[in-house]
């Protein structure tokens, strides 16, 4: 199955999780390309929209593959497979910092006025339109599992079922529309599948805010 755009999914998404609908939800969603579908999401279940900011470790020569992943307070994921792909201790400090500098810039980009909504004792939706290795999501869940919240559930559009067993011992719930065995890109799986920028990611956290 192919979904049209974000909105599509989001809405098919907002399906599976309507048993959250009217318990004023905390949806989290990664940016940039999961905040369309983070605000639709929030209005669909009556919940409340932020962002959960993460960023992958990018491969040596090839910065589309992640090989691991930090957020916001420096904690770090790393892949198995990192090293082999040259992902040496010194490269990854290097990344690590390169992707913190980001970080602490969308911090400041996206809520500039009010400091992140806190998830404790929440009902907190973590929402990306696509999972491939699974990278971000995982440092996104365990960011937001040190901040007790009373149930934290992954909700995606798609992901290969290797990446779904991966990411089932980090939240209590994962809800995926579609886990195909052949998996190339998150990108395949949309008819339209355009970049999200910032103004979009900013207009949209004001209105939310």
């Amino acid at each position: 199955m192919v979904f049209a755009n974000r909105n599509q999914a989001a809405d098919q998404l907002s399906i599976a999780l309507e048993k959250y609908k009217g318990r004023h939800p905390l949806i989290l969603a990664i940016p940039r390309g999961a905040v369309p579908m983070g605000q639709r999401l929030a209005r669909a279940l009556g919940g409340e929209l932020d962002v959960v900011l993460v960023r992958k470790l990018r491969a040596p020569f090839n910065p589309e593959f992640a090989i691991g992943s930090v957020d916001e307070s420096g904690w770090t994921y790393i892949a198995e497979y990192a090293e082999s792909t040259g992902g040496t201790p010194a490269y990854l400090e290097q990344e690590k910092q390169a992707q913190l500098d980001t970080i602490k810039k969308r911090r400041t980009q996206y809520t500039p006025l009010r400091p992140p909504i806190d998830p404790a004792g929440r009902i907190v939706i973590v929402v990306d339109d696509g999972l491939a290795t699974g990278a971000t999501m995982i440092s996104a869940l365990h960011a937001l599992r040190d901040r007790k919240p009373a149930k934290l559930v992954c909700a995606v559009p798609v992901a290969p079922p290797d990446t779904l067993e991966k990411i089932r011992g980090y939240a209590d719930e994962v809800v995926c529309l579609q886990a195909p065995m052949f998996f190339q890109a998150v990108g395949q799986f949309y008819a339209d599948f355009p970049q999200v920028d910032d103004s979009e990611v900013e207009a949209i956290l004001r209105q939310a805010g």
